[in-house]
């Protein structure tokens, strides 16, 4: 038995979770197929996800076909929820991307399709809805290969759009003019094809073609179509077909070195971590001892016993004695566990990075209740372990935490998962622009052991330089390895990505350079016939104190400039309001890039800062008489004019923190007191 591992993605209300659901009652797993609307589908399990009718939180369900075991992971489609979507990309071996009829190509479709080829997930594309009025064949076909995939070809044709009774037949040898378009398509990525395609008079064998379709499809160089309608069930026998013909199954040793990463937590019953495991090598058996990957600083190791696995069978986890390489599978009994970990041997290769945009918002959490402060952060604490990217920040002294956001519907949905699941009411401050900053120059400095009164037993030099757009931070040594020892380096490291998580004026610093300039230590010194003396020896906590110092120094010389999240907008709206919309725009600091009328309508793209988005959602409905549809994702930063803002900041933030010891430890004389 094989298995594949299938992601579902598409943009919000593109029908994704009703294809789930026609999916499996295709497959015999469920007897009556559920309603979004009526809130009984089997993946949207959540209260919140039933009431709203969205899916919220990525949800796993299986089937077979033939001799293939398919893991079929639902995401969100809502771009407030695309930490979901991110976690999922790790885990698969190949994914299908709903397109609606009738709307086509959208913004968040053009954001998941551009990742997917990005990442060189095999992918097919299902136009759904072709029973909907307004639903389109050619035209959607043409928005498909203009803007999703330059390879994209339809294997299967439509008739009857936009009625009950609209069908899709899968095209075939018996269709010569697709067979000759099929050839061209491949040929254009295979030269032993190409050239048979070209010098033999006679056509290609279709045999041929569909097994050279499959290993195209499986490297990703072609995008297969298929037409259909997820409630009739409409062409989805053929995309089950697709499914099992032409994306790859999953592949490990069950044998091998233990490894598998962790892209969901969940919590059970009695409140403890389920954790969502995809195995790429090796066997894990309930009682085994998982060393978990990475490992905190100064921390010996990370470790967890497994008390019960769950496998994916033919609809939900059911209970299993093991969970053996290529399965996605459920873990209990890891305390410590949190999404993104690896169990047993890390993968070779650097670690994965993120796909999509950071959160653009942040806001204030206060509970209702002052009494609840304790509990609203371990709740949020909580959440914070189903999506990290929630980024809490506590201020100790106000006793306030703030949380990162995609959108208002994010915020809404956590108001309500607080007062449903953890009983808390809480209130919002109003949501704030997340900017970044970057260094505006090149800026050195350096604290030398033993001299200008530092009051550490270590020297560090650090120069900060900009980076390329997009690159992070990076950290190189400018000094002999060996100059050191490796755990006094790894202190420096560390501390500068957390010092940098705070600039000058308050916002995260990235795409830059640091580089090691300068080190020293004092070696390992004793009393005689005594034990180890860190008053005349250097420590870890030397480096970790000391860095921030010698970094904030730097940057301040570098100077830094502060820029604005930029999403890209399209806007379509009555024509007759055309004129009426761009003073708006314009006040809203949008800049429109391309418009063109599009029958009744007008088709308006273009960039506006992510601080105006909400202002334009709130006014485009009176605006428009209703009538105006707004899509945006985030595309870019960009350099903020004038004044640069600062974040709000308290006593307790990084940035203040390095100016209390600027003053203090210098001043004073204050010495490792925390060590």
């Amino acid at each position: 038995m094989h298995t594949l591992n299938l992601g579902i993605l598409a943009h919000v209300d593109a029908g994704k979770t009703s294809l789930t659901e026609r999916l499996l009652h295709a497959a015999d797993v469920i007897d009556e197929i559920g309603s979004v609307d009526d809130g009984s589908t089997q993946t949207d399990s959540l209260a919140l996800e039933r009431q709203r009718g969205i899916t919220i939180k990525s949800a796993v369900a299986s089937f077979v076909v033939g001799d293939t075991t398919v893991n079929l992971i639902d995401t969100p489609g809502h771009p407030d929820f695309i930490a979901e979507v991110e976690r999922v990309l790790s885990v698969l071996d190949g994914a299908v991307l709903v397109v609606s009829a009738v709307e086509g190509v959208q913004a968040q479709t053009r954001v998941l399709m551009r990742t997917l080829r990005r990442l060189r997930i095999p992918t097919l594309v299902f136009v759904n809805k072709i029973d909907r009025p307004g639903a389109g064949y050619a035209r959607v076909l043409r928005g498909i290969t203009e803007k999703l995939a330059p390879s994209g070809i339809a294997l299967t044709a439509a008739g009857g759009l936009g009625t009950p009774g609209a069908h899709a037949r899968p095209y075939g040898p018996a269709d010569p003019a697709f067979a000759a378009e099929l050839a061209a398509l491949l040929a254009d990525h295979d030269d032993a094809l190409l050239a048979a395609y070209v010098d033999d008079g006679a056509p290609l064998r279709y045999a041929r073609l569909r097994g050279e379709l499959a290993a195209q499809t499986r490297r990703s160089l072609v995008h297969p179509v298929f037409f259909g309608s997820a409630i009739t069930g409409a062409g989805v026998e053929a995309l089950m077909a697709g499914i099992t013909e032409l994306l790859p199954t999953a592949r490990g040793d069950a044998g091998g070195p233990v490894s598998g990463s962790v892209f969901k937590i969940d919590r059970g019953p009695a409140g403890e971590k389920i954790a969502y495991v995809r195995m790429f090598s090796g066997t894990v058996r309930v009682r085994d001892r998982l060393p978990l990957h990475p490992v905190p600083r100064d921390a010996a190791e990370r470790t967890g016993k497994v008390t019960a696995i769950g496998v994916f069978e033919r609809g939900p986890a059911v209970p299993g004695d093991a969970l053996t390489a290529g399965r996605i599978g459920t873990l209990a009994g890891l305390a410590d566990i949190r999404i993104g970990d690896t169990i047993g041997t890390p993968r070779p290769g650097p670690a994965p990075a993120h796909h999509f945009a950071p959160p653009t918002l942040e806001t204030v959490v206060t509970p209702v209740r002052a009494a609840d402060r304790g509990a609203l952060h371990l709740a949020l604490v909580r959440l914070a372990e189903q999506d990290p990217l929630i980024g809490l920040r506590r201020d100790d002294v106000r006793q306030e935490t703030s949380v990162s956001l995609y959108g208002e519907v994010q915020k809404e949905v956590i108001q309500a998962t607080l007062a449903d699941d953890f009983g808390i009411g809480v209130t919002f401050r109003e949501t704030t622009t997340l900017h970044i900053e970057r260094p505006a120059g090149t800026g050195a400095a350096a604290e030398i052991l033993d001299k200008d009164a530092n009051p550490f037993l270590a020297t560090v030099g650090l120069r900060v330089e900009p980076a390329p757009a997009g690159s992070g931070v990076e950290f190189r040594l400018g000094v002999e390895l060996g100059s050191m020892p490796y755990a006094f380096i790894k202190a420096v490291r560390e501390t500068v990505t957390e010092t940098l998580e705070q600039g000058l004026y308050g916002w995260r610093v990235t795409d830059c350079l640091v580089t090691l300039t300068h080190s020293g230590y004092a070696p390992r010194q004793s009393h005689s016939h005594a034990v180890f003396d860190k008053s005349m020896s250097s420590t870890a906590g030397d480096f970790r104190h000391l860095t921030p110092l010698v970094l904030m120094d730097a940057l301040q010389r570098a100077g830094t400039r502060v820029y604005e999240p930029v999403h890209r907008f399209r806007l379509d709206i009555p024509a007759d309001l055309f004129g009426a919309v761009l003073p708006v725009l314009a006040r809203l600091r949008a800049v429109p890039r391309t418009s063109a009328p599009q029958g009744a309508s007008y088709l308006v793209e273009g960039d506006i800062p992510a601080a105006s988005v909400h202002g334009l959602e709130l006014q485009l409905p009176s605006l428009t008489s209703g009538e105006g549809v707004l899509e945006y994702f985030f595309d870019h930063y960009r350099q903020v004019p004038g004044a640069p803002p600062a974040r709000p900041r308290t006593d307790h933030d990084p940035l203040h923190r390095t100016e209390y010891l600027l003053r203090v430890q210098r001043r004073v004389g204050v010495r490792r007191d925390d060590d």
